[in-house]
């Protein structure tokens, strides 16, 4: 899956109320960087996530929650551990390192020499 595009992405958290919805929003600022449009993208408590997870393409959490979602991981939902679930540049760094965000030929912003 190295295309986000029209994939659905959860984050969760303790209760769904902080936390996840500070990482819902890093998270739409990196897709919105890389011009990624989701299918869905929301946020929610780990008690619900779980239940949850298998419906989703994609879902982002605390490391600390990781072991929760054993059961989406094999019924292939993938799941990204995050250190500070508020981090953009973690959230990035952390879907190049699943294969799922790759840079786009963006151009440098050194400016180009015609000949």
């Amino acid at each position: 899956m190295a295309n986000l595009d029209n994939k659905k992405l959860l984050a969760c958290c303790a209760n769904g109320a902080g936390s996840s919805l500070m990482m819902e929003k890093a998270i739409d600022k990196v897709m919105k960087k890389f011009n990624v449009k989701p299918a869905e993208l929301r946020h929610c408590p780990v008690s619900e996530g779980k239940s949850a997870a298998r419906n989703y393409d994609v879902l982002f959490c605390a490391r600390t929650f990781e072991k929760n979602f054993e059961d989406a991981k094999k019924a292939g939902t993938v799941v990204i551990p995050l250190r500070n679930v508020m981090s953009a540049p973690e959230i990035e760094q952390a879907l190049k390192d699943a294969g799922l965000l790759q840079e786009t030929g963006r151009r440098s912003k050194k400016k180009e020499t015609r000949l």
